[in-house]
């Protein structure tokens, strides 16, 4: 069944903040990523605890990141300034969805240190990929791959969690967010 997301105002005419548009893109992002996360385990692959369920989720937000902060810069053509705070406003929502989630699961600590040390990491990994108009690249996109692999493990059951990754969920989760940015901001 596909995953509904609502991405239009009630109020069209309304001006938004950039925080109230990274709010919802946050709020949007992490039902992407819940939804794939749990997608991958319909299609019969494995996790073996709930850490490595929210790990390929956090791998999720972080790649919606990445396109939302090439879709500022290409389709909403956001000055410097206004990218910058648009990314930051974002990883902040999406540091909160991912701590008061891993709260309800794991009990208290520390989930936000983490999720922006891994993202400041992966940022600067996946800023050496192209983003062009069809979406993110091979490279783009197998790195998403690579690190979901890396966190399933390669049992027999996860082997090609790879290839699901990057010929499924990552086009899917690009055609989302870009949907969802798109109406956002319209």
């Amino acid at each position: 069944m596909a995953l509904r997301i609502k991405s239009r105002w009630h109020d069209d005419d309304a001006e938004r903040s950039l925080e109230e548009i990274a709010g919802a893109m946050a709020f949007i992002a992490w039902r992407i990523a819940k939804d794939r996360a749990i997608n991958l385990h319909g299609q019969d692959y494995v996790y073996d605890t709930d850490e490595q369920r929210f790990a390929v989720i956090t791998e999720y937000l972080i790649f919606q990141l990445q396109i939302v902060d090439r879709l500022a810069l290409t389709m909403l053509e956001l000055d410097d300034e206004d990218r910058r705070k648009l990314v930051i406003t974002l990883a902040r929502h999406l540091a909160g969805h991912l701590h008061d989630n891993s709260t309800d699961v794991f009990g208290p600590g520390d989930y936000v240190g983490p999720f922006i040390e891994k993202l400041n990491a992966r940022s600067g990994e996946y800023s050496t990929f192209n983003y062009t108009d069809d979406g993110p690249s091979y490279p783009f996109m197998r790195h998403l791959g690579y690190e979901i692999q890396q966190i399933m493990g390669e049992s027999q059951e996860n082997r090609w969690v790879i290839d699901q990754v990057m010929d499924r969920d990552g086009i899917e989760i690009n055609r989302e967010i870009k949907r969802a940015v798109s109406n956002l901001f319209d």
